[in-house]
């Protein structure tokens, strides 16, 4: 296969220490394995040198053609034109240059296959690798942005798809003072009772106006490390106290509505597919977001233009969470 050097042993071995868990990280390629790691090198995970314990997760990466699929399996379609297969024990997801593995052994194992995938693809499949054992131990993964209020130190999840708002408003709240997770990806898990968040995407991403854009919206975006650009700090965990439903308005002022519990639970629901695709951990998947509508509450923000003014993000949702807070 043009640009891909198979090599009898591996290229790269890594671990990296994530929310307790060890991961162990190998490719069979050189090519591939540098671009793997500057993936990698933007989660928030802990490159750990010397393990004084077995991994719980490995994933290995092989330049090769794509194994069949066993038949018999549930099939369905999901975002991008993957195709998920899964059973209560065997996990499969396809792509059309990449396949993913799932064995839920001792450590969890998962093979990944690739006969030359675009680096959209490559970020992709490795990030649903990740993502698909760190759910066998109860770290879920949603689309979201974590973010901190500066005075009551309530933790606030800002869901919402691709475009919606969440890290230009995540940058706006962080800019003025607020502590941060991430902009985009976090992961969810229960530690004593109580469902917390942590960060997973390190960096920030932009997107630039519409009127640089280009064709199709989100076709150039700005990245970059937080760290060191906002007068607060990163926060590693916080339990979310506050979710808000994002979405762009377009109008010029902003609007905020509270939803009741089980609004707050269909909502979540529909952000994270993998709580119902995912078989083999969707109970315990429903069961954290069932926690989680109880631990906090859900609003709907339909962001206006006001958000972008200087301060007026921060004063605006301040604002509103103190109204809970108060009980008004």
């Amino acid at each position: 296969m043009k640009g891909i050097e198979v090599v009898d042993r591996p290229a790269s071995q890594s671990f990296y220490a994530v929310a307790g868990r060890l991961l162990f990280i190998q490719c069979f390629d050189r090519h591939l394995a540098a671009r793997i790691e500057r993936l990698v090198a933007g989660w928030q995970l802990t490159p750990v040198s010397s393990p004084d314990r077995n991994p719980d997760v490995k994933i290995s990466f092989s330049a090769s053609s794509l194994p069949a699929v066993p038949r018999g399996l549930t099939e369905f379609e999901i975002a991008d034109g993957g195709h998920c297969y899964t059973a209560r024990d065997q996990f499969y997801l396809n792509f059309p240059e990449s396949l993913l593995r799932l064995e839920h052994k001792n450590p969890v194992c998962v093979s990944v296959f690739i006969c030359g995938p675009t680096d959209v693809e490559l970020g992709r499949v490795t990030s649903f690798a990740v993502c698909a054992a760190l759910r066998r131990f109860g770290l879920f993964e949603l689309h979201a942005a974590g973010v901190v209020a500066p005075n009551t130190n309530d933790g606030v999840l800002i869901i919402g798809p691709s475009g919606s708002g969440k890290s230009t408003l995540t940058l706006k709240l962080a800019t003025a003072g607020w502590g941060y997770l991430s902009d985009d990806e976090l992961l969810l898990s229960v530690i004593d009772e109580e469902v917390e968040t942590r960060g997973f995407r390190s960096f920030f991403a932009l997107a630039a106006p519409a009127s640089v854009r280009g064709v199709g919206p989100g076709c150039f975006k700005t990245c970059f490390e937080p760290a060191g650009v906002f007068a607060a700090p990163a926060v590693s965990s916080v339990a979310p106290r506050f979710v808000l439903f994002a979405s762009i308005s377009g109008l010029k002022e902003t609007q905020i509505a509270p939803l009741n519990q089980a609004e707050t639970m269909s909502r979540l629901i529909r952000a994270c597919p993998w709580a119902t695709y995912d078989a083999a951990v969707a109970a315990a998947h429903l069961q954290l977001l069932s926690r989680l509508a109880r631990q906090a509450q859900g609003f709907e923000l339909r962001a206006g233009t006001d958000l972008l003014e200087p301060d007026r993000a921060s004063h605006i949702i301040s604002r509103c969470l103190l109204r809970v807070n108060n009980g008004d």
